[in-house]
């Protein structure tokens, strides 16, 4: 084939593959606007729900935070001094009470029952004297404060009318990732402002909650939103918006609901007993990392493992121990430890489950009688103080020292317990271990004073991983220790 005619069969070429590719353009576009058009329509979830989305402001008397220090005294101002006043409002006179002083907080409720019923957030109306729910028709109607749930953050109120609107209960088991979800609620006061996104992960735990599998959006939600319901596009309530992460006090794309499941539950307690009720185990846990998943002899990091038995608790009359690693509970698997205060809170109190966990190496199956979670006064610990008899340990870099029985007894280790006087460089430090930890065990052995610490750790293999159970202030926790070669 002569060159002239290789140039016009190429230039036919280019242009078809031209074509062929603006037609492709074309049709991904279409295909672009077909999508579009099967975006939800919120406009009409929001005109059936709105009127049973309510705002709620509550009135907290709080006493003058403003007092002379003690030791001094209002100086001799004249009748007359245009100060005079001023101090005396502000500080108030000497041996006077505090005064009160009123503060207001906005939040926002859904109704779920015709006869008044109303779910919001427990922050929203803690510690109010008054609570005042404005409807939509802008009716203000006095609340009664049937009952909460602090550790679940939910509150349950009463309002005398009828034949209110009431919104449709989902189930948020269902929900998944991707999904389109839409809020209504009053952020800095601006009622039934409405904003839409889509559900960011299921099932998260959150430091300050341990009985809440959240429900995390890219929702936009901002103070005044608490206690407002979630939608799926259904128009059923699948969460209530309850807390959001951010730096800076205002959203941040982090916003997170408290599913409904749980919200529902916590409800018919609170309208049977006005408090609600939950499964308690006895013992403080960590989560298993890879570190220690190896020092503990497992294939792989999963469980929870224990920190602490409780005395006279559920765990303890079981046979738990400082170590174990709870891999099942009731026949569920228990990938991260926060599953299982979330399978515990829900048991019902008196049940007997099994319990399998990981000790040294081996499944054990334990029998445990789970009992009612007591007051969080009542699990509260207490630190103790440094005491001398100082031996250092120059294989980890540790220099530890002697408990006292009154110490011990102050934190609640028994008879165990070490001090980290001093932390030098070595595997110690890198573990994370500080000065002021008190170490329990080492290798799943119990410490019990400096002198025998240092058989422990001469004993310890050379080039493995080992866990070390250190108490820090009045919380226990497992690191890994990597014992060099």
């Amino acid at each position: 084939m002569n060159p002239k005619a290789i140039r016009f069969r190429s230039f036919w070429l280019l242009l078809l593959w031209l074509i062929a590719a603006q037609a492709g353009a074309f049709s991904f576009g279409k295909d672009d606007q077909a999508k579009c058009a099967c975006m939800p329509d919120f406009t009409k979830l929001v005109e059936q729900n709105s009127a049973a989305v309510v705002n709620i402001s509550t009135t907290q008397k709080i006493r003058h935070p403003h007092r002379l220090p003690p030791g001094m005294e209002m100086p001799d101002i004249p009748e007359d001094s245009p100060f005079g006043d001023l101090l005396r409002r502000f500080f108030g006179e000497q041996g006077d009470e505090a005064p009160e002083m009123e503060s207001q907080s906005l939040g926002s409720g859904f109704i779920i029952d015709s006869h008044g019923y109303i779910i919001t957030n427990n922050h929203v109306v803690k510690n109010a004297e008054e609570i005042i729910v404005r409807l939509s028709d802008r009716r203000e109607l006095k609340a009664e404060l049937v009952g909460t749930d602090p550790r679940s953050d939910m509150a349950l109120l009463k309002v005398e009318a009828d034949d209110l609107p009431i919104v449709r209960i989902g189930s948020s088991a269902k929900l998944r990732v991707g999904e389109w979800v839409m809020a209504i609620g009053s952020p800095f006061g601006f009622d039934h402002s409405v904003s839409v996104g889509v559900v960011s992960a299921i099932g998260r735990n959150l430091p300050s909650e341990n009985y809440v599998p959240f429900i995390q959006t890219d929702v936009a939600i901002n103070p005044g939103n608490s206690g407002g319901p979630l939608f799926n596009a259904a128009g059923e309530v699948v969460g209530i918006n309850s807390q959001i992460y951010s730096r800076t006090g205002g959203f941040m794309g982090l916003s997170f609901a408290i599913p409904i499941d749980v919200a529902m539950d916590v409800v018919k307690q609170l309208k049977a007993h006005g408090k609600v009720v939950r499964g308690w185990l006895g013992i403080l846990i960590q989560d298993v990392n890879r570190e220690l998943a190896e020092s503990f002899g497992m294939d792989r990091p999963e469980g929870a493992v224990v920190l602490k038995v409780m005395p006279d608790s559920p765990a303890a009359k079981a046979g738990l121990q400082v170590g174990d690693v709870v891999i099942e509970y009731d026949g569920k698997r228990i990938h991260q430890s926060s599953d299982l205060p979330l399978a515990v809170g829900r048991t019902p109190v008196g049940r007997t489950v099994a319990v399998v966990v990981i000790r040294e190496g081996k499944r054990k199956t334990l029998k445990v009688t789970i009992a009612e979670l007591p007051a969080e006064e009542e699990l509260a610990g207490k630190a103790g103080k440094p005491h001398p008899d100082k031996v250092k340990t120059d294989r980890l870099g540790l220099v530890v020292e002697k408990l006292s029985e009154a110490q011990r007894k102050d934190l609640g280790t028994g008879k165990r317990g070490v001090l980290v006087r001093k932390v030098g460089k070595g595997p110690a430090r890198e573990a994370g271990i500080r000065p002021g930890d008190v170490i329990l065990m080492i290798n799943n052995q119990d410490v019990t004073d400096p002198a025998q610490f240092r058989k422990l750790v001469k004993s310890l293999p050379a080039g493995r991983s080992v866990p070390v159970l250190i108490q820090r202030g009045d919380a226990p926790v497992f690191l890994p220790l990597k014992i060099p070669k």
